[in-house]
Parts: structure tokens; sequence; C-alpha cells
């Protein structure tokens, strides 16, 4: 399946932050469903705050994904912290948080109900 980035609709729009995310983007075998996402994060935008609540008070879906341009240190619930850059493929665990330290665009590929839990929080906190 092929999409282009202006056809997957906006989750939400906000100062520094744009969300985009295509539902029933295939399947892994353990977790169902899969969505692709594109996000957009600015410089500075750091999502542990909006986590409060969840589970250890971090992501807990796994994504794999592709960082188009831009910077971001991710952090662990081990507390291991790891930079993702332009060009980097990536596989990120559930169990993380991020925060932006160069402006970003990110593909992501994450299990449909995990992230939907997620973004639905996000949301709720903003």
């Amino acid at each position: 399946m092929r999409i282009t980035k202006s056809e997957v609709p906006e989750v939400f729009s906000v100062p520094g932050a744009v969300a985009r995310q295509v539902l029933d983007f295939g399947d892994a075998s353990d977790y169902g469903k899969m969505t692709g996402e594109y996000f957009s994060l600015g410089e500075g935008t750091d999502i542990t705050p909006l986590l409060q609540g969840l589970e250890g008070d971090l992501c807990q879906s796994p994504h794999w994904g592709y960082m188009i341009s831009g910077r971001l240190t991710i952090t662990f619930s081990d507390g291991a912290e790891e930079k993702v850059r332009a060009a980097d493929l990536f596989y990120w665990p559930p169990g993380h948080t991020l925060r932006v330290e160069e402006d970003a665009e990110i593909i992501l590929f994450s299990p449909q109900a995990e992230h939907c839990a997620t973004l639905n929080h996000l949301k709720s906190q903003l």
C-alpha cells in the first residue's frame, strides 16, 4: 500500500507538533492492525509531561520508523537514552518518551490499538 503524506489525515495540530495517522496500515502478527504515521515536531518539544497517567508515565506502544530530518533523544524505561538523527531507521520498544533536539520529520509504523490509546491520551492532555 502506498500513500502520500498529504493524504494521511491529521489527528491533531498544535503549535510545535502535527500528528498524522492512517489506520489499518498493515498487520504485525502479535499486535494486529498497524498504523502508518507522519509526525512533524518542533525543536524543544518534550512529550514526557503529556504521558503522565499512562503505565510508567511512558508510551507503551512499540514503533518502527524512519527519521526524515531533525534530531530526537529517546529515553527508555531503564533510563538509557538514544539519539535518533535524519536518515536513521529505528525501532522503539514499549516504555519510552522523547524530546526534540532539532525540528524533526518522522515516519512511524505502530500497532493501531496501542498507539491510538497513547495519541488519545496525548490529545486529552493538550
